[in-house]
């Protein structure tokens, strides 16, 4: 199979809601990049709401989709993370975090009815949101010569590459996203420039 150099999250916050028997579940979808990120945003959630009775999540990251967090918060295992989970999944959503407050209304609602729940407050979340596709982007350093600036500047504007800091003293230093549709004819054409050190860091 070949790697698949797209994947879908969201643009930006998105906020649903859902009652039942009393209890208000309000879902906050975020896009992030990160565990830390995440865990400032849900400690931010719980701040703000310090009365709710739960505070339930699922992260979904990186393009290829293989990282995943879910917690219950105190919720019935597998009733609350699980289908917040499970519909980050069925959307083929990434690089994204839902959290879920319940305020509790005095009625329990069973095992079905939990999981309803937080199932149609995270898709009334997402559902606010907008959905987009993004290219899976190699990150690289490259360093090189001022004199050899114009050169890699070439590059850099030929492909449209995306830079995400860069360092034009006597020694250069710029660091960029090649996405990985692109990257064999990229690096090709840098490795070709004479006196330039490529290094790659990480994907995106």
């Amino acid at each position: 199979m070949l790697f698949d150099d797209h994947y879908k999250t969201i643009a930006g916050p998105g906020e649903g809601i859902f009652s039942d028997k009393g209890s208000k579940f309000i879902a906050f979808a975020y896009p992030v990049r990160s565990e830390e990120q995440a865990k400032k945003l849900l400690s931010a959630r719980r701040s703000e709401h310090p009365k709710a009775r739960h505070h339930c999540w699922a992260l979904r990251l990186s393009p290829d989709k293989s990282v995943f967090r879910i917690n219950d918060d105190g919720e019935p295992s597998g009733t609350a993370g699980r289908p917040i989970l499970n519909t980050l999944l069925s959307n083929d959503l990434t690089n994204i975090l839902v959290v879920v407050i319940r305020y509790f209304g005095g009625t329990l609602l069973g095992v079905p009815g939990l999981i309803n729940a937080y199932k149609t407050a995270t898709v009334n979340a997402i559902s606010n949101c907008e959905i987009i596709e993004l290219t899976v982007n190699d990150v690289y350093s490259l360093s090189f010569d001022y004199i050899t600036m114009n050169a890699v500047m070439k590059v850099i504007k030929d492909f449209g590459l995306k830079t995400i800091s860069q360092d034009l003293q006597n020694s250069c230093k710029i660091e960029l996203e090649i996405p990985k549709s692109q990257l064999n004819i990229v690096l090709t054409k840098l490795e070709s420039t004479h006196g330039i050190t490529i290094k790659y860091l990480h994907t995106i």
